[in-house]
């Protein structure tokens, strides 16, 4: 994988082009959060080529959130040896409801990465940002 891929990952960039956002700006910290844009400005590829086809970034976030809660577990009983289960439950609420819109963000930013390649030789930067076909 190449490392702009990764980066255009981590940045919800257009899988394609690596250049639109697949998300709005600035709605990270907001119930906005979950909001797609419905194609790159920059190349035009579709972030919804079908009707469900986000449902396997289900099994990303899945896997994601159980290194997450490994990690949180660890960090916990690293710092509070003698924890009780009230409080790791509370810690693992707390974790995953803080770290919830990066991880569907990236979940999406990846599901869509591994199907579609990058093309981004075939879309030249345009210097008005109009879509390159």
């Amino acid at each position: 994988m190449r490392l702009s891929t990764l980066k255009s990952i981590y940045q919800c960039k257009c899988p394609r082009c690596h250049q639109g956002d697949m998300f709005l700006r600035g709605k990270l910290l907001t119930t906005k959060f979950s909001v797609m844009n419905k194609s790159c400005s920059h190349c035009g590829q579709s972030f919804e080529p079908e009707p469900g086809y986000y449902f396997g970034a289900m099994f990303i976030s899945y896997a994601i959130n159980t290194a997450l809660f490994i990690t949180a577990w660890v960090a916990l009983s690293v710092v509070i040896p003698d924890y009780s289960l009230t409080l790791l439950l509370s810690v693992l609420a707390v974790t995953v409801l803080v770290f919830l819109p990066f991880m569907y963000r990236i979940s999406r930013s990846i599901w869509i990465a591994i199907f579609v390649p990058y093309r981004g030789d075939e879309f030249p930067d345009s210097p008005d940002g109009a879509i390159q076909k």
